[in-house]
């Protein structure tokens, strides 16, 4: 498809969607874009030796970070990095291990969180920004620079647990048990998390992303306390040094009623919708006071075919002479065939 330099009005139509006017045509990225289902990403992979590595290492980060521009001429790159780079610079010990995911060092009370660090570790830091830095130079102008961070409720479930869990029942369970802890948890990751976004905006970066993949399992009270509240204050903090930065959030699982009061308290530039989202009420709800972005189910991707063409119609139909910018319900599957990327595209772009 698209070569590198060939990836069309990218930055004017993501920053005109995110100004909440209607893009001159959709703009397209791909959550984990960069990632297993490229041949060329495991060819880096390999050669890095181990996942933070690749992380770490700008030279590797660039490469994965602009492959899929290469190979699919996307309207937006996001940074190749992963949320668990703020408690590893704030000095949790860090592991991927292979077909189970991360381990950290546990964070479960008020005395482990004091021996953590109270800023990132630029010695980490410092080579993400580098990668954002040297991404932007080899970007063509056209195409949008995106940086990420987790929520801080998202990243403290995997702190608290030490791990991934189906329901994030030990950060939910300490939020109820040791409520001090667990709010100056959230506090010393609402501080973090800002500082590494107006980094990545200084960087080069031309939005940002705040990935809280774990907000669905909150009740809505809950959900106001540890997803709603942090998010406004990160915006708030980098939009105080960066004022016109563009920030999308993503609280995955997030209902409708959710997802409004998200966007009236923290005034973000759009939301991201996983697939279970209802998209039109959706847009009637939210489409006059932000981008919308979304929600193609990332299991059709793989599907292909017939009903990957419905289910793209739908999808175009639903958000048509809205702001919006395609993307999946959440990340792309490692079994996903490129071809069916490439379809995916053909069908968007006409």
């Amino acid at each position: 498809m698209n070569g590198l330099g060939e990836s069309g009005a990218g930055l004017r139509i993501v920053s005109q969607a995110l100004d909440g006017h209607v893009p001159d045509r959709t703009p397209i990225w791909m959550m984990r874009q960069a990632g297993r289902y490229l041949p060329e990403y495991r060819a880096v992979r390999e050669k890095a030796g181990d996942f933070l590595s690749l992380c770490y290492t700008p030279d590797h980060a660039v490469e994965v970070t602009l492959q899929p521009i290469r190979r699919f001429g996307f309207d937006a790159a996001i940074l190749f990095s992963d949320i668990l780079v703020v408690p590893h610079a704030l000095g949790c010990n860090l592991s991927f291990e292979a077909g189970e995911g991360p381990r950290l060092s546990p964070v479960t009370n008020a005395a482990e969180l004091g021996a953590l660090r109270s800023e990132l570790d630029p010695s980490k830091i410092d080579r993400v920004l580098e990668a954002v830095s040297r991404i932007r130079a080899d970007l063509p102008t056209a195409t949008t620079l995106l940086g990420f961070c987790g929520a801080p409720w998202t990243v403290a479930t995997y702190m608290v647990a030490g791990r991934g869990t189906p329901d994030q029942a030990p950060a939910r369970l300490a939020s109820f048990t040791d409520p001090a802890f667990f709010t100056a948890l959230i506090d010393r990751l609402v501080e973090a998390s800002s500082r590494y976004l107006i980094g990545q905006l200084r960087a080069g970066a031309d939005a940002v992303q705040i990935f809280d993949s774990w907000a669905g399992v909150l009740d809505p009270e809950a959900f106001r306390q540890w997803t709603i509240e942090p998010i406004r204050r990160i915006v708030e903090t980098v939009r105080a040094e960066v004022p016109d930065a563009r920030i999308i959030a993503f609280p995955k699982g997030a209902t409708l009623s959710g997802l409004t009061e998200l966007v009236l308290a923290t005034g973000v530039n759009a939301v991201g919708l996983d697939w279970t989202a209802e998209r039109r009420a959706t847009r009637l709800a939210l489409g006059g006071r932000v981008a919308l972005q979304g929600n193609l189910d990332p299991l059709t991707l793989i599907a292909g075919g017939a009903a990957l063409d419905k289910a793209i119609d739908a999808l175009m139909e639903d958000f048509h002479g809205a702001a919006h910018i395609f993307n999946l319900g959440h990340g792309i599957r490692p079994e996903t065939p490129i071809a069916h990327v490439e379809r995916m595209i053909r069908r968007i772009r006409g």
